[in-house]
């Protein structure tokens, strides 16, 4: 076998992937999706989100934090991971205000395109009715705290042209909040609130200024369902 690599099975099907590469990353390399929210592109791992369950030797872990091995047995795909996985979106939805019809960030909302990939109805556990502050503070940006699933992709994934924080968060658990580090001049531009919005995969972090210039029926995830890219063999937003 080339050096470099590994192989592995995956959902029964050997494959190769590059040693070192995250279950996720090999999974999207051989066109296999798994679904993920805190995990993006460039971003290292941080396992948050736990959409990524697939199951190794019996025990169910996190696909984006775990690297693959030669010779591991990788089951991504069964109902019992697609329950998992929609046990977790309702969860989201019901823990926060997640408001389809009236969020700017409907259609390019990740959270809302694997609803509709795992078939979520009525979720199973009662609704918070969450009453989080929204500021509106910056002058080129909105933090919706009721819509905010925690995943940290700003706090990791937004950053100054120094490599210093702009995104951070207090508090832990239900309480955390993201924060903006405002003592930051790169922290108040217009270029920071649309990375913002752009690596956001619900509709937290929304740029002030014009909106629905792409018409809902037509956008990102009302085209091409979540995934899809994935499955054809090219690479998922």
């Amino acid at each position: 076998m080339e050096q470099g690599l590994v192989e592995l099975t995956l959902n029964g099907t050997i494959v190769r992937a590059k040693d070192g590469q995250s279950i996720v990353e090999a999974a999207r390399d051989n066109g296999i999706y798994i679904p993920t929210l805190c995990d993006y592109k460039s971003l290292p791992p941080a396992g948050t989100c736990r959409m990524c369950m697939v199951k190794v030797g019996n025990r169910i872990i996190s696909g984006c934090t775990t690297p693959v091995a030669n010779g591991m047995v990788v089951e991504s795909e069964s109902p019992e991971l697609s329950d998992l996985r929609k046990g977790i979106i309702e969860m989201l939805f019901v823990e926060g205000n997640h408001m389809c019809p009236s969020c700017e960030k409907s259609g390019d909302c990740e959270l809302q395109a694997l609803a509709y990939r795992y078939r979520m109805d009525v979720p199973r556990f009662p609704f918070s009715f969450t009453n989080r502050s929204i500021d509106a503070s910056l002058p080129h940006l909105i933090l919706e705290h009721n819509r905010c699933i925690q995943c940290l992709r700003c706090v990791r994934g937004v950053k100054a042209r120094g490599g210093q924080d702009i995104f951070g968060f207090t508090d832990r658990g239900r309480e955390i909040r993201i924060t903006v580090d405002t003592t930051h001049p790169e922290s108040m531009s217009d270029e920071v609130a649309r990375k913002a919005e752009a690596i956001c995969p619900v509709g937290a972090l929304i740029r002030k200024g014009p909106h629905y210039t792409t018409p809902v029926g037509q956008r990102r995830f009302d085209l091409t369902p979540i995934g899809t890219d994935v499955e054809k063999g090219g690479e998922d937003a």
